[in-house]
């Protein structure tokens, strides 16, 4: 096996907790007791997509944008169970609700609603900025928070996840204003309770990936610019042979996040590149530590449950 390098706040280091003590999240005014997850778990097979509950989010000149939705054994609406959307990647050009089956089907057997949300991605010829990306993001965040009673979700306990560009629109409904749908009914809140990005694209200045697309604009679009001490509580995963996302710019928005005094844990895997966690070994040891995270917000109970090919205890 190789070994993670975790990044561990100065702030948890000063008060002596570990990366995954328990935090502050937003409080639920009536969490569920406990949910009972299934107890055991297979990776359903490579390139097979379970469509789930297919639910209409938002309504667009291009088409209807989706979210797959597949819900734990024994679900009930009165269940308030925690949720969490993935965002998938592609250079906000390219790519599919699919990427996350694997993790959708893991989280819901752990007892979370689990979304895989379908969002507009920047039209062939277009070399503007993300601007519909993230709008539907945050589209998808309020309508799965207005509608959570009968989706049977905590609206206080819904998580964030997506990777590279999927992993910049997670980050863009928690840290940064504006970018919305003018339709969206804004008292609606789209930040989310906590975030589990995967080589997430968080830094769109000079230099970095995406500002080529967005240019003088970059403190609109980017998350590292707009860290503020409301953030939620943050996972990341890199791998050290980033070539599109550096190390160096992981470090900084770790920095960042403790500087304002938010949780955040930075987990690195030498010498993986960018979207290693799309393979095995690597998406089962990044699902044990996202696990093992939301285990310490209270939001799940008990050890990881994954029996998969490639996985080593």
């Amino acid at each position: 096996m190789i070994a993670a390098t975790r990044f561990i706040p100065a702030t948890l280091l000063l008060l002596g907790l570990a990366a995954t003590a328990p935090a502050d999240p937003v409080a639920s005014p009536n969490p569920p007791a406990s949910v009972t997850p299934s107890h055991s778990f297979t990776f359903p097979e490579p390139g097979h997509f379970k469509m789930g509950e297919i639910i209409p989010y938002k309504h667009t000149a291009e088409r209807d944008l989706r979210l797959f939705v597949e819900k734990p054994p024994g679900w009930q609406a009165a269940d308030r169970r925690p949720a969490i959307l993935f965002f998938f990647g592609g250079g906000w050009v390219a790519g599919s609700p699919a990427q996350f089956a694997p993790e959708r089907t893991y989280f819901a057997a752990r007892g979370l609603v689990a979304i895989c949300v379908g969002y507009r991605t920047i039209p062939k010829g277009d070399s503007g900025p993300p601007a519909v990306c993230c709008a539907d993001a945050k589209s998808a965040v309020r309508y799965v928070r207005a509608h959570a009673a009968e989706l049977g979700i905590d609206p206080h306990r819904i998580a964030a996840a997506g990777g590279s560009a999927g992993g910049h629109l997670a980050a863009v409904t928690a840290l940064v204003p504006g970018l919305d749908d003018p339709k969206d009914d804004l008292t609606v809140s789209c930040r989310p309770d906590a975030l589990v990005l995967f080589n997430p694209v968080f830094d769109n200045s000079p230099g970095n990936y995406g500002h080529e697309r967005i240019g003088a604009r970059f403190k609109e679009f980017s998350p590292a610019q707009n860290i503020t001490s409301n953030a939620p509580p943050a996972i990341v995963f890199f791998g050290t042979e980033d070539k599109f996302v550096p190390v160096a710019t992981a470090k900084a928005f770790q920095a960042g996040m403790d500087h304002c005094g938010v949780r955040c844990t930075t987990i690195f895997y030498p010498g993986q590149a960018h979207g290693f966690f799309n393979q095995e070994p690597y998406r089962t040891k990044t699902l044990i530590e996202a696990d093992k995270f939301l285990v310490s917000l209270g939001w799940l109970q008990g050890p990881p449950i994954i029996d998969s090919p490639g996985f080593t205890p």
